[in-house]
């Protein structure tokens, strides 16, 4: 089984879940930048965390045979804060970079007008860089969040098909795989989705456009879920051919619409920047 997990923050993960995601059949991640846990003073932080996803990320992952791309933009929460804003005019010289295959996550988190302006920003940025964009929908008020989401992507200059809307639900799934967009799904321990919820999404919407993420994080999150929900769709009568359709094909085809990506693990060297992973050796 070949696992393709569109969505998960390694940066907060350790090696052992890079071993063990591997184990699990993980070949290919993408890793969304994302806030630090708490507040950025300046855009100086993001650009080092780009950095990092471009550089020790991709080195990391692959010591465990696992290709690593990214994500880039403003998120949600920090479009909120003015020290923030200003990494907007950094962020087209990284869209240019070969591991950068999506803008994201952008979106919303409470839906002000900081955070309209962001997202109709980074939408524009993404066209204009013929990147697809990773949407992040709120925790709360979620159909809310999602309807005005669609507003404004329907308002972009970049189609809706180059659109997977991601942390979707129940109450949200119809209306965005209505839209023509492609449909993300976290799948955590205690909140968004779990593997019954996520089977059963599976069974009364089809596989189609349908991207399945652990989207762990610094909270109580697993990298192993995406395994969980392959072997539950197995358990409930689902074909491998579906099974590698969702956990496989749609990611690839989705960032593939980046003309970036490449599932191909390229052997590291033995440093990134004179660093190791590794302890005690040379």
């Amino acid at each position: 089984m070949r696992i393709f997990d569109p969505h998960i923050h390694m940066t907060s993960r350790t090696t052992d879940d890079y071993e063990a995601m591997y184990a699990a059949g993980v070949r290919a991640v993408v890793e969304p930048s994302f806030w630090l846990g708490q507040p950025r003073t300046s855009p100086a932080s993001f650009l080092d965390h780009f950095d990092s996803l471009l550089g020790w990320e991709p080195f990391r992952a692959a010591q465990y045979g696992i290709a690593h791309h990214c994500t880039l933009a403003l998120n949600p929460k920090e479009a909120n804060d003015p020290r923030c804003v200003p990494v907007l005019d950094e962020l087209p010289r990284y869209l240019v970079k070969d591991h950068v295959v999506a803008v994201g996550e952008i979106g919303y988190d409470s839906m002000t007008p900081a955070e309209d302006t962001a997202l109709a920003a980074q939408l524009q940025l993404a066209a204009a860089h013929g990147l697809p964009a990773l949407v992040h929908t709120p925790h709360r008020d979620k159909l809310a969040g999602l309807r005005r989401t669609l507003d404004v992507v329907r308002e972009s200059a970049l189609p809706e098909d180059h659109v997977l809307i991601d942390h979707l639900n129940e109450t949200t799934v119809k209306e965005a795989k209505d839209s023509g967009c492609w449909l993300g799904f976290s799948v955590y321990p205690d909140t968004k989705m779990d593997e019954r919820r996520m089977v059963g999404i599976l069974r009364a919407y089809g596989p189609e456009r349908v991207l399945v993420n652990s989207a762990a994080d610094w909270g109580r999150s697993d990298p192993l879920k995406t395994r969980g929900v392959a072997d539950l769709m197995l358990d409930e009568g689902f074909t491998e051919d579906d099974v590698d359709r969702v956990l496989w094909r749609n990611p690839v085809a989705f960032y593939g619409l980046s003309g970036r990506l490449d599932v191909e693990v390229t052997a590291p060297g033995a440093t990134h920047e004179g660093n190791s992973v590794l302890r005690g050796g040379e």
